[in-house]
């Protein structure tokens, strides 16, 4: 098969060239974009899941629903080091640009507040050197949104950028990935600025995507948060949705699979997206003609697993430090392996102080940088697990 007409795409956040199995929710979006544009009562929405799941792209697709529909967008990723002010800041400034509101006055009034709340992540006495720019062309109005209070100012921003666009008939949508990487402070200012524009009923949303245990971070945070958002969990495909994402790309290059083959692909795959991009381009390249058979997986098989042992799962394994990879690999022992990456509610931390012969106080800290590390996740009490799917397979296999 010729590798320039290759159509799969296993890329970080890459959209695939069939976004299959989401229609539930892109549907459920247009909903939510309509009932908001119209005044209508409407939560924020939130998409969680392992990673590989394709998060990120559906998160870009529905952004990309809500510039269709006319709103003005931003998108931030938050990380463990950053605090939220400045990629708000950034965020809501693009959102306020790609509305196109007619009134020069009220937009400057609003790019006036958001210059004074990004002003304000510059620390008072801060060298010249120090001091950040948010590039805004707007002067600055003290006393709104510039109380140093991450809260306070985040509730009056987003409530100036709501009533921004309340007469419009559209509305503000700010995208958050890796949302479970915020801060406590930031965590809970979000939460609550998120509650006051909603009980104002004002148009503006927040679309967040995180792993798994995002809803106990933002529930921890705000007793009310899950009450406040529509909790989406995006999960593997199903066999049918699993053949569509590899069969219609393959037809518009005038290629096929085979029953056996698209059943073979499954079995490798587990129904992940980014799997199936993964193992697809493989297979592809390994096969020599249309339709592809499941010998042509068989083939194809050991190249993907090579790559994906090196990119996927082995940056992962490598960022772990020797204490944190023995606890890695205690999870995988401490459960049978029928169940190569335990099961959906992880292990217990017991279980695996046990498989060690060690205190599980004494591997607190191995377990907390794992958590902070992104490579396990904790969604209840006393129990972890991978958030990467196969991690299991890989260590068992490679380390």
């Amino acid at each position: 098969m010729d590798p320039i007409r290759n159509p799969y795409a296993p890329g970080a956040g890459q959209r695939p060239p069939e976004l299959a199995g989401r229609d539930d929710e892109l549907q459920a979006f247009a909903v939510v974009l309509e009932r908001v544009a119209r005044g209508r009562p409407e939560r924020s929405v939130i998409l969680t899941g392992l990673r590989g799941v394709g998060k990120t792209v559906l998160l870009n697709t529905l952004r990309s629903a809500a510039v269709r529909a006319g709103w003005g967008t931003g998108k931030l990723e938050a990380r463990p080091d950053q605090d939220l002010r400045r990629p708000m800041a950034a965020a809501l400034h693009q959102a306020v640009r790609e509305l196109g509101h007619p009134h020069d006055d009220a937009v400057l009034q609003v790019l006036g507040v958001l210059k004074s709340f990004a002003q304000r992540a510059t620390q008072p006495g801060a060298r010249i050197r120090d001091r950040w720019n948010p590039g805004i062309d707007a002067p600055a109005i003290a006393g709104r949104a510039d109380s140093g209070d991450i809260e306070i100012d985040l509730v009056e921003l987003l409530t100036d950028a709501g009533g921004l666009v309340s007469d419009l008939g559209r509305g503000i949508a700010v995208f958050i990935d890796e949302m479970q990487d915020l801060g406590p402070a930031d965590v809970s200012a979000l939460c609550a600025a998120t509650h006051e524009i909603s009980q104002s009923g004002l148009p503006v949303i927040v679309v967040g995507a995180g792993l798994p245990h995002l809803p106990a971070v933002l529930s921890a945070s705000k007793s009310y948060s899950e009450r406040l958002f529509r909790y989406s969990r995006i999960g593997r495909l199903t066999p049918t949705a699993a053949s569509c994402a590899l069969s219609v790309p393959a037809e518009e290059e005038g290629a096929a699979w085979t029953p056996a083959a698209l059943e073979a692909m499954y079995a490798v795959t587990g129904g992940y997206p980014y799997f199936i991009q993964a193992y697809g381009k493989a297979v592809w390249d390994a096969a020599a003609s249309s339709p592809i058979t499941d010998s042509d997986v068989a083939v194809g098989r050991p190249e993907a697993e090579a790559e994906l042992a090196v990119g996927f799962f082995g940056s992962r394994f490598e960022r772990a430090t020797p204490a944190e990879r023995e606890y890695l690999r205690a999870m995988v022992d401490a459960v049978p392996a029928s169940a190569p990456d335990g099961s959906p509610e992880g292990v217990a931390t017991a279980d695996v102080a046990r498989v060690l012969g060690r205190r599980p106080q004494s591997l607190s800290p191995a377990r907390d940088s794992l958590l902070k590390k992104g490579l396990i996740y904790s969604a209840e009490r006393g129990r972890i697990a991978f958030t990467v799917p196969h991690f299991g397979d890989y260590l068992r296999a490679h380390a």
